[in-house]
């Protein structure tokens, strides 16, 4: 798994428009691969899969460099999903910016994780598909806040529906919205484990604010009121000299 720590960089005060390629976070493993290496072979293989398969379907996982005959520790493994209202035009929008960034990013890493606004990528020398992961990865908090009693109710209510969800839920209670949704890895039983955890933080992750994002390893679950949805958030560790985005560098542990 990775024990993360986070990095943050000041970046520009102008306010995003939100988009599905906007950044939100990056976890990049402090192990590097050697350029020319059967492992990069397999990298760029797994990623042009990716790619190619985003404007079919919003999520997959592939493999490279598996068979018998590959040198040992060359194998590459990897997976995206595409936020589920998104087109597949979208999709590949997105994940084409996945790749480019994880790899100006995370340069020449053996794993790394990004997750952009719409789109989730992540890639590995392990295989790390299928097995759930709930722990804490990323929260961003809006600097907005709201103590009307009214919101309150109506936060707390969207966050009650979305303990239920199993895949995409989407839900709102009049002017508060939100979603949960975990990668299509999971078992039903684990993607329903891993999403009550993320919403079940909701709540206290960011206080009162009335925008909040908790992502977890392999779920993540928002809430916002009214259109702050298209507005930029911006982490809760942020001051009036600009916006920052995180960097999570991941040590492997076992």
């Amino acid at each position: 798994m990775f024990i993360s720590f986070i990095v943050l960089l000041l970046v520009s005060t102008a306010p995003l428009q939100c988009n599905s390629s906007s950044f939100m976070y990056a976890s990049c493993a402090p192990a590097k691969y050697d350029p020319n290496t059967p492992y990069q072979t397999n990298l760029r293989a797994l990623l042009s899969s990716i790619i190619s398969s985003s404007s079919q379907v919003s999520y997959n996982s592939f493999s490279t460099g598996t068979d018998a005959s590959g040198p040992p520790g060359a194998a590459a493994y990897g997976l995206y999903q595409c936020r589920n209202d998104l087109s597949p035009a979208d999709c590949a929008t997105c994940i084409q910016s996945a790749v480019t960034q994880i790899s100006l990013i995370c340069i020449q890493t053996f794993a790394a994780t990004l997750q952009l606004e719409g789109c989730f990528l992540r890639y590995s020398h392990e295989d790390f598909r299928g097995q759930l992961d709930t722990s804490f990865t990323y929260k961003k908090c809006s600097p907005s806040k709201s103590y009307e009693a009214d919101f309150l109710q109506r936060r707390d209510d969207v966050i009650a529906d979305l303990h239920e969800a199993t895949g995409f839920r989407v839900s709102h209670a009049g002017t508060v919205q939100g979603y949960a949704q975990c990668l299509g890895d999971l078992s039903p039983g684990d993607c329903r484990q891993c999403v009550e955890q993320a919403v079940g933080q909701l709540k206290d992750a960011c206080g009162s604010s009335v925008a909040t994002d908790v992502f977890l390893a392999k779920c993540y679950a928002r809430y916002w009121a009214s259109d702050f949805y298209l507005r930029s958030l911006t982490d809760d560790s942020s001051d009036e000299a600009g916006r920052t985005v995180a960097i999570i560098v991941g040590v492997l542990a076992g």
